[in-house]
């Protein structure tokens, strides 16, 4: 978040001749690091990190409150004239409850063609928001972000009939201001008129009603919506405005009427406005209940004892209402501090502006000895220990799944829909997923696409269902096999994985990790084919058992030390002339048999040749021999004698040595 240092310095004067080190240091010890400093146009801009939960410190004011807090110092009053209201001009209801239970509203007559000031202009640059010379846009930008609490003005002889905060109905659109004609759904807040929807309630207002030169009376707006409807509803329509991160993260309900009178008080002040009429419909939410905070709860979290005197003035300072009790306080947070909620939150806030550095830098004792590890983890990572083992990869997939894939093979009994995420990463990843096979496919088929021969992956995790008392979570072995095995010479053609010999080879997997024979009867009927037959990729074979089916695993598996030569290989490859009808086994076994009380390392044939530059009948197969011994290298004469004995058990089945 960007701050206007002369901005921040009119909230609190005790900033007025701190260095900007100085103010970078107190940000950054109350939990906001300065992540850079600028200067721009003769103004000192700081740009600050601010966590997700502190929607309040969103503004100079916010801002401001915390440093005032931790120096003891007052911030300059809001000045806001509280308006006269009166009997409502323009009928306002209220009609999707908590959502947006509070609308503030005035309407003005617009006076001289007079122009946004040009202080604002310079602080709305600093903001990265250009101004547009209109002044009941402008102020409410300025507005926003000196004090936090976004407004908005509408043209108020473009609304038809009334206003109303409501939920949309299924095919209503509305073109936004930046252009966009959206489709809203039943999910999406509006305010809308007699005629439809005139804004995305707390993200962005509508083309139709926008304030422009010719503009005679603005209807100005200071409301307060729910925080989770309006981040859902911005995430829905990828809208990522001012106003939709400040309601999104917990706008002040009492803010509601002064950023209206405010609002109302600048466009008098810049452009001549006459008050029509003020009114106010709804109220925001309940108060926050107590919290009650032991004095022994600070001292724990702080390690060392607080002035229970300090504490307390701190909380006060922060804008809390305390009442001393006899072991402690009892505490209301201020309107504008939606993340204090439990007695945790507010020790945390004492320590805050007590000072992190004073809290002491040494670990509390450990009274007793760690807690034994959960069984079920237990028996998952041994059970991934003995999959890599047997040589499976494991995998990692998002828990969740595209609504438009059908879960083939595995139906849940459910309805998918009671497995929709509120609010997803995106479509793509709306719905917890039923099965780990989808996304485990997915992952084979890439491998397989990139040019890998053979996949062999297992993924351990949850897979979800809606059952009539909720969501269950069931842990979940899934098994991908596929590809193809062999071919590692030309004499020896690929298998594909998909058939007998797949099934097989995972058909001994699930023996050895444990699964019953009784089980393994019904193979045929949970072991699906994971591709389709003539896929591009290849075929294989993908298993998905609940890990309540399957016995523990054993102890880690430790693989035999297989012990390896120091010493260098050497390499020898005949070129062999052999009949077209010669059999490739019978000629390897014969070599091998010649050659078997050699340090023969590897044989394999490397290269058929045919071609009619050769004999007839005849063709070239290039034989590879690689010898390697354990205690010592070996001597050209004696690789020599052992290439001629192969040779020599070549020439028994036919061949000879091609020139």
């Amino acid at each position: 978040m960007l701050i206007e240092l002369g901005a921040l310095k009119r909230e609190l004067p005790a900033l007025e001749g701190r260095p900007v080190q100085d103010v970078c240091e107190l940000l950054a010890g109350l939990g906001f690091p300065v992540d850079g400093v600028e200067e721009r146009d003769g103004s000192c801009i700081l740009e600050v990190d601010i966590t997700a939960n502190r929607g309040d410190a969103q503004s100079h004011r916010g801002m401001a409150r915390d440093l005032a807090a931790r120096l003891g110092a007052p911030l300059v009053p809001v000045d806001a004239a509280p308006l006269v209201e009166g009997e409502p001009l323009l009928p306002i209801r209220l009609e999707a409850g908590a959502a947006g239970p509070l609308y503030a509203t005035a309407v003005l007559e617009l006076g001289r063609p007079q122009g946004t000031p040009a202080d604002v202009k310079a602080f709305l640059a600093a903001m990265g928001a250009g101004a547009k010379d209109l002044p009941a846009v402008d102020a409410s930008n300025e507005l926003l972000h000196r004090y936090g609490h976004p407004s908005h003005a509408f043209d108020a002889d473009r609304i038809q009939g009334h206003l109303c905060v409501r939920w949309a109905r299924e095919g209503e659109t509305l073109v936004t201001l930046d252009g966009v004609e959206r489709k809203l759904t039943p999910r999406d807040l509006l305010v809308a008129d007699a005629a439809g929807p005139v804004a995305l309630a707390g993200v962005m207002g509508g083309d139709g009603t926008k304030v422009t030169p010719e503009t005679k009376r603005v209807l100005l707006e200071s409301a307060w919506f729910d925080p989770r409807t309006v981040r859902a509803m911005a995430h829905r329509h990828g809208l990522h405005t001012d106003a939709g991160a400040r309601f999104g993260r917990g706008a002040d309900p009492a803010m509601a009427r002064v950023a209206r009178d405010l609002l109302a008080h600048r466009l008098v002040a810049w452009a001549g406005a006459r008050l029509v009429g003020a009114w106010t419909v709804g109220e925001g939410p309940a108060p926050k209940a107590p919290i009650v905070l032991p004095a022994a709860m600070v001292t724990r979290v702080a390690g060392h004892p607080v002035d229970p005197e300090q504490a307390a003035g701190f909380l006060r300072a922060l804008g809390c209402t305390v009442e001393s009790l006899a072991d402690g306080w009892r505490v209301i947070p201020p309107t504008w501090r939606h993340d204090l909620a439990i007695p945790e939150d507010l020790a945390e806030e004492v320590l805050r502006l007590v000072g992190y550095e004073s809290i002491p830098a040494i670990l509390p004792p450990l009274d007793s000895s760690p807690a034994p590890l959960d069984p079920g983890y237990l028996k998952r990572r041994k059970l991934a220990a003995r999959l890599a083992s047997l040589g499976f990869q494991q995998t990692v997939t998002l828990g969740f799944q595209d609504p438009k894939e059908a879960e083939d093979g595995h139906p849940m009994g459910d309805d998918p829909a009671r497995r929709t995420l509120g609010n997803p990463l995106g479509e793509d990843y709306s719905l917890m997923r039923g099965t780990l096979l989808r996304s485990l496919d997915s992952v084979a088929r890439l491998n397989l696409e990139r040019g890998a021969r053979e996949v062999r992956f297992f993924e351990i995790a949850p897979v979800f269902r809606a059952t009539p008392a909720g969501l269950t979570e069931t842990w979940t072995l899934g098994l991908v096999w596929g590809g193809e095995m062999g071919g590692e010479d030309p004499l020896t053609p690929p298998r594909k994985l998909g058939g007998p010999e797949g099934r097989s080879h995972l058909l001994g997997v699930l023996k050895a990790l444990g699964v019953p024979e009784a089980a393994l009867a019904g193979f045929d009927r949970w072991a699906l084919t994971g591709w389709e037959a003539g896929s591009e990729v290849g075929l294989g074979w993908h298993v998905e058992l609940p890990l309540s089916d399957l016995p523990d695993a054993g102890e880690r598996v430790i693989a035999k030390f297989k012990p390896f030569s120091r010493f260098p290989v050497v390499q020898r490859d005949l070129s062999l002339l052999v009949g077209l009808d010669q059999a490739y086994a019978a000629l390897h076994g014969a070599l091998a048999a010649a050659l078997a009380d050699t340090p023969l390392l590897d044989l394999r044939c490397v290269d058929v040749f045919r071609h009619k530059s050769l004999p007839q009948g005849r063709q070239a197969w290039l034989v590879r021999l690689r010898f390697q011994a354990m205690d010592r290298t070996l001597t050209g004469e004696e690789v020599d004698g052992w290439v001629q004995a192969a040779l020599a058990a070549a020439r028994g089945l036919g061949a000879e040595l091609r020139a």
